[in-house]
């Protein structure tokens, strides 16, 4: 696969660090209430897996799915919701597991969706924070790095479905 002009914002050896500490910072918050790690897919399928590789305390794992890009580089303003929830988050402890939080849209919406659902707390992780396309301020407890107004793919983050497995992050130049 060839990449466009691009420039690496996060290498692979920077994620391999990190992501034991953010295991670490959650199993100290977390690792007693056996939390419900909720992976928002596609994009942070790739993070969630080595995370969860990294917990030392029982959780468990389901998925769900939005979309509010399509094939665009700039949200669209409208969540999907693609895929909802297997398991019941009645009085649990979530673990809401983020590519990217941008606008923080996306995020927004999925707590207004499982907050209904009555679970005891939400905590969200995001592997990626963009602070200055905010617009939505919800709070995150774990961030993973953050990084400037870049369109960035890799390590699960895709443009179009392509780039997810590139094991670091690059900011695709336009």
């Amino acid at each position: 696969m060839e990449l466009p002009p691009h420039q690496i914002i996060i290498s692979e050896e920077q994620i391999g660090k990190r992501i034991p500490q953010l295991a670490g910072e959650v199993e100290k918050e977390l690792g007693d209430e056996n939390p419900l790690v909720v992976v928002v897919l596609k994009g942070a399928f790739v993070f969630a897996s080595d995370l969860v590789r990294n917990f030392e305390f029982p959780h468990q794992i389901d998925f769900i799915a939005t979309s509010s890009y399509g094939d665009a580089t700039s949200t669209s303003g409208v969540v999907k919701l693609l895929k909802d929830l297997d398991e019941p988050i009645k009085g649990r402890t979530i673990l809401l597991v983020e590519d990217i939080v941008d606008t923080g849209l996306t995020l927004h919406y999925l707590q207004q969706l499982l907050q209904i659902r009555q679970p005891k707390k939400i905590e969200v992780m995001t592997f990626l924070s963009k602070m200055a396309r905010r617009e939505f301020h919800t709070p995150l407890k774990f961030v993973g790095f953050e990084i400037p107004d870049k369109f960035v793919v890799g390590y699960g983050l895709d443009y179009k479905e392509q780039y997810r497995g590139l094991p670091y992050v690059i900011a695709i130049e336009e």
